[in-house]
């Protein structure tokens, strides 16, 4: 029997109360809550016992934000056919191939089941749901509109984990060549060139300066080539961190990562998408334009875009329009300050910030194209100048020698 405030996942086998075998699984802390909860779902527990833990202690796939963003999407088309809100998280969480997405769900039905609200359940897994989640299925609760709500939620997740993804994308290609580059080089370096050193020492005559240094990069390399691979590493998880504990260094980094060539308008770019597509979903569902852009400011990612959102709003409050407070940041595009004009002269805001959210997320898609077809002859140059000098300075004492020969 569990102990006291540690929850495990329990398999029950019974019947309902139609007579029909039923089974599945529940979170609790002992068996005999369990058998409780099944009474008040009407269902007579002939078998409840621990799940069995794996033999290896595997502990399953973690979930991910695009799970979120998929269990989203099958309640909302659950409740749209009809099917209840607890029989909904049933059926999701036993079509998940994901253990521990199954299990978080089935945390959610029983919190749901036991008579707390969808919202308050979900407030209660603070690490998958954020507070612009949760607001928007308590606005869909309240308002007796849930399956719309979820569909809109649904959408604004995969519409932003998209984003994410090309972000990532772009970044990630970049950086992973350019550590391939520094592993080969350094293995040119302790394994390759010392073998040519070994050969120029018979030679008796005075190298290249290009052989020289290289021969002297390759001693150090050899020497001390666990404590450059120990600074790397020590210097990315340094950045990491201090990115994570101080805010002005991370604040001092999205402003930096603004002024980069290219992969700065990238950047921009997706702040712009993710900033209308937000102030889209929050709009249309019903919450206020003043707390609506509280969601937007943590949702832009950045903090210069952080602290003007949150302008904004302060001006909002005091009965400016929203296009009017965008344009006295001067941080937003022309483009996009009109169609939010015109959304409020026509009291159509939502329809045309997710027409911007389209026409930015494009944008970003487009960008990122051109950057990997910039980026592979570029890199391409990188490894061969890396690669190819390297060579040439190995043979630059053996083309010499067949000179004077």
């Amino acid at each position: 029997m569990a102990t006291a405030g540690t929850t495990s996942v329990y398999v029950y086998t019974g019947i309902d109360r139609k007579g029909k075998k039923v089974g599945g699984q529940m979170s609790s802390t002992n068996s005999a809550l369990v058998k409780a909860q099944l009474i008040k779902q009407g269902i007579r527990a002939k078998s409840v016992r621990k799940q069995a833990k794996p033999l290896f202690g595997g502990k399953g796939k973690p979930v991910k934000p695009l799970d979120i963003a998929m269990f989203t999407r099958q309640m909302a088309t659950m409740m749209k056919a009809g099917v209840p809100l607890v029989q909904s998280f049933e059926i999701v969480a036993d079509g998940s191939d994901n253990q521990n997405l199954a299990a978080l769900i089935r945390e959610i039905k029983d919190e749901v089941a036991a008579g707390n609200g969808f919202a308050n359940a979900l407030r209660k897994q603070p690490k998958f749901f954020d507070d612009l989640f949760c607001n928007l299925v308590e606005a869909g609760e309240q308002s007796g509109a849930l399956e719309t709500m979820l569909d809109r939620i649904a959408t604004y997740k995969e519409k932003t984990e998209q984003l994410k993804a090309k972000i990532k994308k772009a970044m990630t290609y970049p950086i992973a060549v350019l550590i391939v580059a520094f592993i080969v080089t350094l293995i040119l370096l302790i394994k390759v060139v010392p073998q040519f050193a070994e050969t120029f020492s018979s030679f008796g005559a005075d190298l290249p300066a290009f052989t020289l240094f290289v021969l002297n990069l390759s001693e150090g390399a050899q020497a001390y080539w666990h404590i450059i691979l120990f600074s790397v590493v020590a210097a990315f998880i340094a950045f990491k961190k201090a990115r994570e504990k101080s805010q002005t260094f991370s604040d001092k980094v999205d402003k930096l990562t603004l002024r980069l060539p290219i992969m700065g308008q990238i950047v921009y770019q997706s702040i712009m998408a993710r900033f209308a597509r937000t102030l889209s979903t929050t709009f249309s569902a019903g919450v206020p334009l003043i707390d609506a852009l509280d969601s937007v400011s943590g949702a832009t990612g950045n903090a210069v875009y952080r602290d003007a959102v949150t302008n904004i709003r302060d001006e909002v409050t005091t009965g400016t329009q929203l296009n009017i407070a965008m344009t006295a940041t001067g941080k937003f595009p022309p483009l996009l300050v009109q169609m939010t004009a015109i959304g409020e002269e026509s009291g159509a805001l939502d329809t045309m910030l997710d027409k911007a959210a389209a026409y930015y997320e494009e944008a970003v898609d487009n960008l990122v194209d051109s950057l990997t077809a910039l980026l592979e002859p570029m890199i391409m140059s990188v490894l061969g100048v890396l690669v190819g000098g390297l060579m040439i300075a190995m043979y630059l004492p053996i083309f010499q020698i067949g000179q004077v020969i």
